[in-house]
């Protein structure tokens, strides 16, 4: 019997927003906000989508999180997302309070959760700590974002040699 209390279900929630970002063309990170065990949002990466450098997946789920409880502290929330907070997300996880965060893949050049810094920690001393846990389901996790940066990179060489055929055709037609 599946258990839907677990870090690993409320991940693979996560992972599946994650997986909406990746259909559009965003770099594949997603995150839930659980309260009383219950998911109260939830969110994908949507920078390119919106044209918002802070449209990150856990900026968007803080957002609608607030908005369902009524109130911008999220005391009592467990935040999922699938890769390491940047410092951004995770300034802005301090100020709203959320009780824990759970993320699969760590981001030791770029984390603010204690991979290239810790935000979320006590020191340095803001206004709230959370606790963290790390590397829950980090293979899937990076699994899809390993899959993503594959493809983009095969797009952009695909985009690269159409242009320069493009080129070669402007250079022909023009002798």
């Amino acid at each position: 019997m599946a258990d839907f209390q677990t870090d690993e279900f409320f991940m693979q929630q996560a992972l599946r927003e994650a997986r909406k970002a990746y259909a559009a063309e965003e770099v594949p990170i997603g995150a839930v906000i659980v309260h009383e065990g219950k998911i109260i949002a939830r969110s994908w990466n949507q920078v390119e989508t919106l044209k918002d450098a802070t449209a990150h997946a856990e900026m968007l789920a803080l957002t609608a999180a607030q908005s369902t409880l009524g109130d911008w502290r999220l005391e009592g929330c467990t935040l999922y997302v699938t890769k390491e907070p940047c410092p951004m997300c995770a300034g802005a996880i301090v100020h709203c309070r959320p009780d824990r965060v759970v993320y699969g893949l760590p981001d030791p050049k770029g984390g603010a959760a204690g991979g290239w810094i810790n935000l979320l920690d006590s020191n340095p001393p803001l206004n709230h700590k959370c606790e963290t846990s790390v590397g829950v389901m980090a293979d899937e996790c990076l699994a899809l974002l390993q899959s993503f940066f594959k493809e983009a990179r095969a797009r952009t060489k695909e985009e690269k040699r159409l242009r320069k055929l493009d080129a070669c055709d402007d250079d022909v037609s023009q002798s």
